[in-house]
């Protein structure tokens, strides 16, 4: 039961409520310390998020009541916040269980209350578990119990929570000074995890993306892990923390101790520094695929081009399919000019038939099997052509598969292959990258790096919210978008989504955003949530193809009044020159509005129909093959970022396989981390520094040679 601070009042509340309250209030007073963020925020953040606003909502809308706090602080607060909220849930079974069992003391008690972590609280609860048999329970059942008090000869106050101090030191010390080791389980076997066949690394040292290779490496059965430590400063430890002092008894103590530490504490131990090394590497991994896959749907459409679509293969042939600039598909066809055919006059014939018959610009040639031979043959075709205005690209075509298989991609295209509809789906990806790869399962884009060794759940709900955010920041065209994009914005579900299409399906375009409250199952929550996201670029509102809210239409009709302009006039060089010269500090109080919404409402008012994404760079074109053969040390070349990874970032040159620009070549500085210098969809300059034409490697560089 979580209370807003406004629904509490003596008069209403009763002693349990109080106390629940003061323990909310207690979890935002914590989360706001451990994020350096205000309390009021972060107190308002919780009571809109618990009131069922979404994040993309309450980041956009809602910036006066959480202080501007921006979207990934809301994400971080509402995190932290249900964790915390589920720590207090397993403290009160803890505190349950041990309560039935007549064990809990007032300092066990106060201990668990204090808990930050979870794991602290499973140390603490770890003495009253109950197990199965052991080997203490059966020496108890045999009358062993009045032997062990005698050699402990201690009082009893205190002795399980100091095994819970001394288990939480052990982990620590074991974390600070613990030595992972590799090694290979068969030295003579060759594999790619050759450089971890006899590997050691301080624990707390090793990179996210080594403890991933590791942890693959032991999971197929190739490589043994272990964790090296000096025993003999833990057996020190524990023995000043158990023995009190000289007696009969101390040698049997330190017997114990050293048997109790290598059989039972020490591998458990082991598991728990593992565990935890392995959580913050998935950790950095999911940041990273996320980081990647947002630059990725953020990528810049590329409009007003038809578009002719290539799925290569080598004995099925290429599959080819022509959209339109709206991303209609016009004629699907295949050809063999590739291995082991080699039919290239009949393709070459059939392809040059596309581009007259629709005027097509440009060929989008996926990155899969084939198609360095495709886009050989492709460039052959544009030069024959010689024409300045038809050029190529390839586009990494992951997870295109995956679409064309998909009940979505058979419900979209019923008449066509599979393969017919990857290509489909391969033009469309450049035309409008977020409308096409969202229909695509998020982790199934390879932008990430050991994305199938992390928590999966994790994983999903982390890709999820990346997509939820970049499609509200973009915003939504409510008359041509698909189930599967509406699906992502602001307070809709897939049911929704559905709905919205089916709605416009059988009673023609939306002309204002109003309609949408006739929408089956849109209720008035979901309206608040969703509007501000949804444009209808035609519609008999001017509004409606902006980012305001209608709940600040009334704020815009005062402030051109105040102007003396007309709506009409919305889009005009003029009104946007007059809107840069206002102050939104002064005309905010004037105009009974919050500064920080004012400001965003006079940015949309200036740029109407504005895609953020139109301020990215386009893609590089290409009219021409580079092979790795024709690359020399030194030679300069323009590339596009096609993945960024702990250690370097992979940069699309325009051969078969992308160079490698490591951490240390990004910069002529110091480099925390490539995500710092460069972006999945950046176009960067870089130079070559060393070609391998054997495995088809491309080492580059991003620091001027001269530099």
């Amino acid at each position: 039961m979580t209370l807003s601070q406004s629904e509490i009042s003596p008069e209403t509340i009763t002693n349990e409520e109080q106390i629940e309250a003061k323990v909310q209030e207690r979890i935002i007073a914590q989360v706001a310390k451990e994020l350096g963020l205000p309390l009021k925020g972060v107190r308002t953040t919780a009571q809109l998020l618990d009131e069922g606003n979404t994040i993309p909502f309450v980041a956009r809308y809602r910036k006066e009541m959480t202080g501007e706090l921006d979207e990934n602080q809301l994400r971080d607060i509402d995190e932290r916040i249900q964790y915390l909220r589920n720590l207090e849930v397993r403290k009160r079974e803890v505190i349950r269980i041990i309560t039935e069992q007549g064990k809990l003391t007032g300092e066990l008690e106060a201990a668990i209350v204090q808990a930050v972590k979870l794991q602290e609280v499973e140390d603490l609860y770890r003495p009253y578990r109950q197990k199965r048999k052991t080997r203490a329970s059966v020496a108890k059942e045999k009358g062993l119990e009045p032997l062990a008090d005698w050699l402990l000869s201690q009082p009893r106050d205190g002795v399980l929570l100091d095994e819970a101090a001394i288990r939480a030191w052990v982990r620590k010390y074991s974390m600070d000074h613990g030595v992972i080791v590799s090694e290979a389980k068969n030295p003579e076997e060759e594999s790619v995890y050759e450089m971890y066949y006899d590997y050691r690394e301080p624990a707390k040292k090793l990179p996210p993306h080594r403890i991933l290779a590791i942890n693959r490496g032991e999971r197929e059965n190739i490589l043994k892990i272990s964790l090296e430590i000096d025993v003999e400063s833990i057996h020190r430890y524990i023995a000043g923390k158990v023995i009190k002092g000289r007696s009969v008894a101390e040698s049997t103590l330190k017997a114990v101790i050293e048997d109790a530490y290598k059989r039972l504490l020490a591998p458990s131990i082991e598991r728990e520094v593992r565990s935890e090394l392995t959580e913050k590497a998935e950790q950095q991994a999911i940041s990273i695929f996320s980081a990647n896959l947002r630059s990725l749907l953020l990528q810049p459409p590329v409009k007003g081009k038809v578009v002719l679509g290539v799925d290569p293969a080598y004995r099925t042939g290429c599959k080819l399919a022509v959209v339109d600039d709206t991303g209609k598909m016009l004629e699907v066809a295949v050809t063999y000019p590739t291995p082991p055919n080699n039919k290239k006059r009949e393709a070459a014939i059939k392809i040059n038939e596309l581009i007259d018959k629709y005027s097509v610009q440009l060929i989008v040639i996926g990155n899969g099997t084939a198609s360095r031979e495709t886009e050989q043959f492709v460039a052959e075709i544009i030069a024959d052509r010689n024409d300045p205005e038809l050029v190529y690209l390839i586009v990494n075509e992951a997870g295109a598969s995956v679409y064309s298989a998909s009940k979505l991609a058979q419900q979209e295209f019923p008449d066509l292959d599979v393969a017919e509809r990857s290509a489909v789906s391969i033009a469309r990806r450049l035309q409008d990258p977020l409308a096409e790869l969202v229909k695509i399962e998020p982790k199934a884009i390879g932008v990430g790096q050991y994305q199938h060794d992390v928590s999966q759940k994790h994983l999903d709900e982390s890709l999820t919210a990346v997509v939820e955010s970049a499609v509200n920041h973009v915003g939504v065209d409510v008359n041509t978008a698909s189930p599967s994009l509406l699906s992502y914005v602001s307070g809709v579900n897939a049911t929704i989504a559905k709905n919205i299409v089916k709605f416009r399906e059988e009673n023609g375009k939306f002309t204002s955003r109003k309609q949408l409250q006739k929408v089956p199952r849109l209720g008035a929550k979901t309206f608040e949530q969703c509007i501000g996201f949804l444009r209808i670029n035609d519609g008999e509102h001017l509004l409606d193809r902006t980012p305001i809210h209608p709940e600040s239409y009334g704020v815009v009709t005062q402030l051109f009044k105040e102007l003396r302009v007309e709506l009409s006039q919305l889009g005009t060089k003029e009104l946007a020159e007059m809107l840069s010269t206002l102050e939104p500090e002064n005309l905010a109080v004037q105009l009974g509005v919050g500064v920080p919404t004012l400001r965003d409402i006079l940015d949309s008012l200036q740029r109407p129909g504005r895609d953020p994404r139109e301020e990215l760079p386009a893609p590089i074109f290409r009219t021409d093959v580079l092979k790795i053969e024709d690359l020399s040390p030194g030679m300069e070349l323009q590339g596009t970022v096609r993945n960024v990874i702990d250690f370097g970032a992979f940069v699309d040159i325009g051969i078969k396989n992308d160079g490698l620009v490591h951490i240390s070549q990004l910069s002529k500085g110091y480099v925390k981390h490539p995500m710092d210098v460069v972006s999945v969809g950046d176009n960067v300059t870089v130079w070559v520094l060393n070609v391998d034409t054997k495995k088809g490697r491309v080492g580059l560089t991003m620091r001027k040679p001269s530099e």
